[in-house]
């Protein structure tokens, strides 16, 4: 078992990589990074997996690069967004789907300056500005074709960065519960929900605890995402549990 960090790769997933046998697969990496390009890692994928194929990999840090990335792989994947495509219309309800997966979610787009490609809480697509949980939401609608469902708040959040960053602060430390806009009708009536949203304070956002304390999702299965700037899900897939 191979424990130390080797040139780029954290230790979890070199752990992965030797701990089991790939022969034969095809293993397509993919990293966010703040500095390094997985070129430099791609190596050690071939070191450890000697007898797979080590697909073209890519550095995620635009979410403009990922579906071109995908369809250049020949899968099965989501037609790429272009002007010609319209994207789901966000109401306050969720839309017509499956009927038994929702997919909800909580996003506050910073209008500050931020641009679309660093640091940003939000993506450019097909000349249209989303937040970056908005438009993550409508990929897994296209994929799953649930219902989409936008949890927005009474109060309306600072869209400018420092103001958001101390209006967040503060409602974690009065842990408060802010009041929602909008109501999932008939939420018995779904089995998976995934549920995103940005990673505040390495919390959920406030409204998030509203929501989850809100309905009863006694024996549904939820599957998070997140966007974040550093620090990952946190505590916050255990605090999904416990609510």
């Amino acid at each position: 078992m191979k424990t130390k960090r080797m040139f780029g790769i954290v230790t979890m997933i070199a752990t992965f990589l030797a701990d089991h046998d790939f022969s034969g697969k095809t293993v397509i990496p993919f990293c966010t990074s703040a500095s390094d390009d997985i070129d430099n890692s791609l190596h050690i994928f071939s070191e450890l997996c000697p007898d797979a194929e080590i697909a073209e990999g890519l550095t995620a840090n635009d979410l403009n690069d990922i579906e071109p990335w995908l369809q250049g792989l020949g899968l099965n994947t989501v037609e790429p967004i272009d002007d010609e495509t319209e994207n789901p219309e966000i109401t306050d309800t969720a839309e017509a789907g499956s009927g038994n997966i929702l997919i909800a979610y909580f996003s506050v787009m910073e209008t500050d300056g931020v641009d679309t490609v660093a640091g940003a809480s939000r993506v450019a697509v097909a000349g249209e500005v989303l937040g970056n949980n908005q438009y993550i939401a409508q990929i897994i609608q296209r994929e799953t074709g649930g219902d989409l469902f936008s949890i927005e708040t009474v109060q309306e959040y600072p869209t400018t960065h420092d103001p958001l960053l101390e209006f967040a602060y503060n409602e974690k430390a009065d842990n408060a519960r802010p009041e929602l806009a909008t109501q999932i009708e008939n939420s018995d009536s779904y089995d998976v929900i995934f549920l995103g949203y940005p990673s505040w304070n390495a919390d959920l956002p406030m409204p998030l605890y509203t929501f989850l304390e809100e309905y009863d999702f006694s024996g549904k299965t939820i599957i998070p995402f997140t966007t974040h700037g550093g620090s990952g899900f946190s505590r916050t897939v255990q605090t999904i549990s416990e609510l």
